[in-house]
């Protein structure tokens, strides 16, 4: 019996319920209301259930009605779907979208790129990584992603194509208690030699053994952003960190901003990487152009 119902069916037994009356699921979907009449009525046939209450001025959805309608609109949602992710393929989109991004990156600037992504490119599904250092040039070599954004890596390795995108400032900064917060002017190399420096260290085998932005030798090495965030608010040392993620900090009062003698922490530029003869298709070129500046 259920053989003879088509996705026509269920399109215009969901327009019904939604429009609330024949008449204006048949001004939504191009249909005489006699025709919607009558296509309710052979899928109420094929389904063996009642699916309006049709005794008042309009209809209104039955207790089977109301159960079956949440199945209707999967089975529509599910079609409209199929049709968008097919019609992409064929225009060269591609079929899935994984990416792997720096954890330094500007969350803010990220989440704006991945809200206008969704938009943009709905049938596209995103696989999303973050790392830090060499692993994120990792994934990409090992044609896990498509496409990388890092800033943590200054030289990623051979057979890797890049372009640059965006730059984010960098700050050391301490616990307000610690000595160091109270120096004035640049802080010596003497001064912090005593002190925790607090690294981000790589979880790939690509910079084992290399140090970037290194400058003491009493050295905890963390494999996440955010407990190293954690320890410098604990005041259990002094580190690096994206502007972007300490200021709020910074304007409370939790942490304090120092300057370092010799070169500053500077700004992180931050590039798109990706396999050299592999380039980016349109959902990548895509987000690679928005997160440009």
């Amino acid at each position: 019996m259920l053989d003879g119902v088509s996705l026509d069916h269920l399109r215009t037994f969901v327009a019904a319920a939604d429009g609330g009356s024949f008449s204006a699921a048949g001004r939504a979907i191009g249909r005489a209301q006699s025709v919607v009449s009558q296509s309710i009525a052979n899928l109420e046939a094929q389904l063996g259930v009642t699916l309006f209450d049709r005794a008042g001025r309009f209809p209104v959805l039955t207790p089977e009605g109301t159960s079956l309608i949440v199945d209707a609109r999967r089975i529509v949602a599910d079609a409209n779907m199929l049709k968008a992710r097919a019609r992409s393929m064929s225009e060269g989109l591609e079929a899935e979208l994984s990416i792997v991004i720096d954890v330094f990156f500007p969350r803010p600037r990220l989440t704006a790129c991945l809200s206008a992504f969704k938009k943009r490119f709905p049938s596209t599904p995103l696989r999303l990584h973050v790392e830090a250092l060499g692993a994120v040039a990792q994934l990409v070599l090992d044609g896990q992603c498509s496409l990388g954004i890092t800033g943590t890596l200054p030289f990623p390795p051979p057979g890797l194509v890049t372009e640059r995108l965006l730059s984010e400032e960098l700050v050391t900064v301490v616990a307000p208690a610690n000595p160091l917060a109270r120096r004035r002017g640049p802080v010596t190399l003497r001064e912090i030699s005593n002190e925790t420096q607090l690294v981000l260290t790589d979880r790939s085998q690509l910079t084992d053994g290399v140090d970037y932005g290194v400058q003491n030798k009493n050295i905890w090495r963390l494999a996440d952003l955010g407990a190293k965030h954690a320890l410098l608010l604990a005041g259990l040392g002094w580190g690096h960190m994206p502007r972007w993620m300490v200021l709020d900090d910074l304007e409370s009062g939790r942490l304090a901003q120092i300057e370092l003698e010799g070169p500053a922490a500077g700004v992180m530029p931050f590039q798109a990487i990706y396999l050299g003869g592999t380039l980016p298709g349109p959902a990548g070129r895509w987000l690679t152009t928005y997160l440009t500046d």
